[in-house]
């Protein structure tokens, strides 16, 4: 009974054992990643769209003609936003799928190997379908970076101008111009902050939550960046490992 009981521990553990030498761990942790990146890109970039516009109509602009075209390519992205939550959803899922069949064949886990030729082709289009977002990508998370210089520089006046408030003069000089960023047109009115008006608008909670908010998103945009990189790694890592088996000798089958 006893030699029975042993048998059947040691037949589980080399199924457990199995089991999990089969999982794509790169790809797991890439997939959290992804998933936690673009969860905090698209929910924190929507709601700080919808701040930036809130902002520009209260303080910068007077007039709706002025900031009519920014409300519009603000809305414009937070549907683009959208598109980006399903197709990252949906693109992930399929390389988790993908990153347990390669995983699997390259460790040979249920016993010999299961490679085909048709999965090596759909490894590799994964592979420069990834590596092309991850450039894609890379271009995103350089977009992201500009309202957070935009808020830095006026977080930096802001400060300038805490610090000089004994020299009003000096003060009024100070501003933040919405209109050299491209924000607003160039005869909007007012279309930018200076001196207290500046200071006041930086203490205000919706220009805190703002701020903090791009932040969140630009750390999303990287984290989504991070993790498409470690899908091109293991995915390449996988792919060579079955292009090196298969020229070995142990042959795809069909």
């Amino acid at each position: 009974f006893c030699c029975c009981c042993c048998c059947c521990c040691c037949c589980c553990y080399d199924c457990c054992m199995r089991c999990l030498g089969g999982v794509p761990y790169c790809s797991l942790v890439a997939t959290l990643l992804c998933f936690s990146g673009i969860a905090l890109f698209c929910g924190c970039g929507h709601q700080a769209l919808t701040e930036t516009e809130r902002l520009i109509e209260t303080y910068f602009a007077r007039n709706l003609q002025d900031y009519i075209t920014l409300a519009y390519i603000i809305q414009y992205f937070q549907y683009v936003i959208y598109g980006l939550a399903s197709f990252f959803f949906l693109y992930c899922i399929a390389l988790l799928a993908e990153g347990f069949y390669t995983t699997s064949a390259a460790k040979q886990t249920f016993g010999e190997f299961r490679s085909t030729m048709c999965g090596r082709c759909l490894s590799s289009s994964f592979i420069v379908m990834t590596y092309l977002l991850a450039v894609l990508w890379l271009l995103v998370f350089a977009f992201s970076a500009l309202p957070v210089y935009f808020f830095y520089n006026m977080d930096a006046t802001c400060s300038t101008i805490d610090v000089l408030t004994e020299t009003p003069a000096s003060i009024n000089q100070l501003c933040v111009d919405a209109r050299q960023y491209g924000l607003l047109p160039w005869n909007a009115v007012p279309g930018k902050a200076c001196g207290m008006t500046l200071s006041n608008i930086c203490k205000t909670r919706e220009y805190q939550m703002t701020y903090n908010l791009y932040v969140a998103a630009f750390a999303g945009a990287g984290i989504t960046l991070l993790a498409l990189l470690t899908y091109t790694v293991s995915s390449t890592y996988n792919f060579a490992v079955l292009r090196y088996l298969g020229r070995k000798g142990i042959g795809p089958r069909c």
